[in-house]
């Protein structure tokens, strides 16, 4: 492959991964031209957590400060009893996670990260941005990777080095993998259901959630059949709800239309006040969530799946977005360092982010169990939190929150 070919990177995919991964390669000499199928980007979902190890990043790649234009640095997470209001543990975060972890921990809409991070790349011009353009077939050559995408005049074909899927949980790459391929794998219905609003801070709704939560936190509030997340957007304008219960499969998208009672049923028990607040902020939008579990995300021919497309997850850890920057930036090091020999570059990125990944999971996995316990285990996890210092429980994240790219020694 020549030196030319080799530095030229496609993206499939103009989410957060992508739009990450096209400032990751940009930043390192790389010509990269990203694939976006929507004619326009479209935010799914609404408010975001990022936590150090992913503002960590967007600092270095300069969207940071954009960010936080818009973006609020909550005080602390602060778990709550869905049916007494008490406040079960609070882990501090703002200045001293700050100060903690070396980056701020933020809340944000979604779109105000990706606008922040497509401002950015305008501001490279080796970065293509190509919208309507649907990934169709995936051609691996001796040379190269041909990728060719169907738009509204035609097809077009893009030739690259390195071929990054960061489309998501219904990933067009992935798709084409699969068929050639079983290590690559598709979605799957995880069973559960998030319920989510953004409600105006001076509205009814939001009235109703200052009087039970802390405005300048994340609060959870937790109940056997369900828990909730809620925290300022937009300067403190707004607050984005998220809810989460058991739920049957509505749709193969990002948003669907399910029974409101699923969400009232689960939240029998809860403190009138919140019920109200829950009432209050209807019509909540439903999303199914799909997680993708699979032994692959690479090829050695010159493909990496990323974020979402490679191992989608519960949101239960709050680090789907933070995991997919991170894969991001740590595959652009590895291509950089390793560009003489990108087979290794890919294996070295692979087996580096699995073990990260899945330790991930492991805590999303536990926060739910945590969160939802009932009887006697919520009886224990009350009195095992009554009784962590504050700075216990944030020690207790050091390793998620303080994680930073190692540099890989070479053998």
């Amino acid at each position: 492959m020549n030196e030319a070919r080799s530095r030229q990177v496609v993206i499939a995919g103009a989410g957060i991964a992508g739009l990450t991964a096209a400032l990751a390669f940009a930043e390192r000499g790389y010509a990269v031209t990203v694939l976006e199928q929507a004619r326009q980007i479209e935010a799914a979902g609404a408010g975001i957590q990022l936590s150090p190890n992913a503002t960590r990043i967007l600092r270095r790649l300069g969207a940071l400060d954009r960010l936080r234009l818009s973006a609020i640095s909550p005080e602390a997470v602060v778990l709550k009893d869905a049916a007494t209001l008490r406040e079960l543990a609070r882990v501090p975060l703002g200045h001293t996670g700050e100060q903690r972890w070396g980056a701020p921990y933020l809340v944000a809409h979604r779109a105000d990260l990706q606008a922040a991070l497509t401002a950015r790349m305008a501001e490279h011009p080796e970065i293509q941005f190509v919208t309507g353009a649907r990934v169709t077939d995936i051609a691996v050559a001796p040379q190269n990777i041909v990728v060719t995408t169907q738009r509204d005049d035609g097809s077009m074909e893009y030739a690259a080095g390195l071929l990054v899927g960061a489309d998501g949980v219904w990933s067009s790459v992935r798709s084409q993998l699969v068929g050639r391929e079983p290590a690559f794998t598709r979605s799957r219905f995880s069973g559960e259901l998030a319920w989510r609003a953004t409600v105006a801070a001076q509205s009814p709704a939001g009235l109703a959630f200052a009087a039970i939560g802390a405005t300048d936190c994340v609060t959870t509030f937790l109940h056997p059949g369900f828990h909730m997340v809620a925290y300022p957007v937009s300067k403190g304008s707004a607050f984005n709800l998220a809810a989460f219960t058991k739920g049957e499969r509505i749709a193969e998208g990002w948003s669907g239309h399910a029974d409101p009672a699923i969400l009232a049923g689960a939240m029998r028990g809860t403190s009138a006040a919140l019920a109200r607040l829950a009432a209050l902020a209807g019509p909540w939008t439903a999303f199914p969530i799909h997680t993708v579990e699979q032994t692959r995300w690479t090829m050695p021919e010159g493909i990496a799946l990323i974020g979402d497309a490679a191992h989608a997850m519960t949101p239960f850890a709050a680090q789907g977005a933070a995991m997919a920057i991170e894969d991001a930036a740590m595959l652009a090091g590895l291509v950089a360092d390793f560009r003489d020999d990108p087979r290794q570059s890919l294996a070295t990125w692979e087996n580096l982010r699995r073990s990260r990944i899945e330790k991930v999971l492991r805590r999303g996995a536990l926060n739910r169990l945590a969160w939802h316990a009932w009887g006697p285990v919520a009886i224990a996890r009350n009195l095992v939190l009554a009784t962590r210092p504050a700075e216990r429980l944030a020690a207790d994240l050091d390793w998620l929150y303080g994680w930073e790219e190692r540099k890989v020694v070479r053998r």
